[in-house]
């Protein structure tokens, strides 16, 4: 069975925007499994910060970690610039569970 990372989208991306927990404040250090490249640490009350550890996670998170790691009302806040930086399928998917607006 393949990996969920690679199962596409829909097995990655939490079904409601209330699954998402993640912190409002603070310094989140994510995983090796998500960013082996040296920046692990990211202060969530930092934009340009938080608008990349979101990039990571949505692009290589499992729903757990997307779950853990993202806040609910600051992906609502983000999502005019996080959509342009992710792939299509999970633009769509994450706007269609969490009733998020999609660009036109």
């Amino acid at each position: 069975m393949l990996p969920l990372r690679w199962r596409g989208a829909g097995a990655r991306i939490p079904e409601r925007l209330g699954d998402l927990r993640g912190p409002a404040l603070g310094v989140v250090v994510l995983p090796v499994h998500l960013t082996w490249h040296g920046l692990r640490e990211f202060d969530v009350a930092d934009a340009a910060e938080r608008l990349l550890l979101y990039t990571i996670v949505l692009s290589q998170g499992t729903r757990k970690d997307i779950a853990r790691f993202l806040h609910p009302d600051l992906l609502r806040q983000d999502w005019p610039q996080l959509r342009a930086q992710i792939s299509p399928r999970v633009r769509e998917t994450c706007a269609r569970r969490f009733t998020l607006p999609l660009p036109g």
